[in-house]
């Protein structure tokens, strides 16, 4: 399925420019097409989503996501999870450090004084054993050894990309480990739903709604406080659809703290565990529309505040608020806050987490 013919590939990225040996692994471009004549990229290095490309309200299609059209880039991005896996733990850990089963655990610092995002090489940076399994369907596979960036346990992931004929790319993953560990995995997409350009428009004026009632407010190193905030009354109020720029240069301190929003919701859930509607963006241009599905208890809306308009595919550009990522996952250090959600898998247990963004236009 890789082999798919270049001229064939809608998003005009190429196989051959993503071939590379890394640590004695191959990388390479795998192509996912559905039935209505759309199409996704993934390579299997940090298993990072170059391309998703579906049509707008006139049927034309582009690029709503942001990445790299070659595999150097990729490894060299200015954003280092530009679209891609993210683990051993989403989010970040204050100061490196957690207790388990009576031990202190140090991974690495690499923002600020904590840890992000599984530390200095984390699965984003993996290079995973893909199978192509038919036409919608990859498999990416990655073993992390016992002790890889300071954590416990030999932990075996599998992670399963879908792309159906309604438009829906599903992120299954699935994890076991031989001890006790913690695990947050979640996928870093970064979405444009007017389609990368040169530049890129920025997202202030896409229509965002999140099923949340209550928030994480965070420190100023982005660690969370240990409180759990009603949204009502705050710019992090999202229940009912508005623009993101509306408040996202408010004189609030938590938009202070995460230079916008970069901030974990709790969403509202009838049952632990189960795929519920998180969030929905609305491009009102394009009348292109997203919405987010997860089995995850968290969602951190992250409105890409650090970009410098770096370049991606195509010659694409990508301005400081061009997109928008929707990073289901269980909350932020929560190793740390033993009334958060528990992130600890044993032996015995299968860590699972499903994941569904859906592609539409308005009517």
């Amino acid at each position: 399925m890789t082999n798919t013919t270049e001229t064939e590939n809608l998003c005009g990225l190429k196989s051959k420019d993503f071939q590379t040996t890394i640590d004695g692994k191959n990388t390479d471009l795998y192509i996912l097409k559905n039935n209505v004549g759309n199409e996704i990229a993934i390579t299997n290095y940090g298993g990072a989503i170059v391309a998703i490309m579906v049509p707008d309200k006139e049927g034309k299609l582009a690029n709503v996501i942001q990445g790299h059209d070659n595999i150097q880039d990729v490894i060299d991005s200015p954003e280092p999870y530009l679209s891609t896996l993210i683990g051993r733990y989403g989010n970040r850990i204050a100061k490196g450090k957690f207790h388990l089963h009576g031990k202190e655990y140090h991974l690495p610092i690499n923002n600020g004084p904590n840890c992000l995002h599984g530390g200095n090489k984390g699965f984003n940076a993996r290079v995973w054993d893909a199978l192509q399994m038919d036409d919608q369907t990859l498999v990416l596979k990655y073993v992390s050894p016992y002790g890889e960036e300071g954590f416990s346990g030999e932990l075996r992931t599998t992670v399963v990309y879908s792309f159906n004929d309604d438009n829906e790319l599903s992120i299954e993953y699935m994890s076991t480990t031989n001890k006790k560990t913690i695990i947050n995995l979640t996928s870093h997409g970064f979405f444009s739903l007017s389609g990368i350009a040169n530049p890129t428009p920025t997202i202030e004026n896409q229509i965002c709604e999140i099923n949340a009632d209550y928030y994480i407010p965070i420190d100023d190193t982005s660690i969370p406080t240990g409180e759990i905030r009603f949204v009502e009354g705050t710019p992090f109020d999202f229940r009912q659809p508005k623009p993101i720029g509306q408040d996202i240069e408010a004189d609030d301190v938590q938009i202070k703290n995460g230079a916008g929003y970069d901030h974990c919701f709790v969403l509202n859930k009838k049952e632990e565990g189960e795929l519920s509607f998180a969030a929905r963006l609305t491009e009102p241009t394009s009348g292109r529309i997203m919405e987010v599905y997860t089995t995850e208890p968290g969602v951190q809306l992250y409105t890409d505040n650090w970009a410098d308009g770096y370049k991606g595919q195509h010659g694409a550009t990508f301005p400081r608020r061009s997109a928008v990522c929707f990073e289901a996952q269980h909350f932020p250090d929560s190793p740390n806050h033993p009334y958060f959600p528990s992130v600890v898998l044993k032996p015995n247990q299968e860590y699972k987490q499903k994941t569904v963004y859906k592609f539409y236009t308005q009517k």
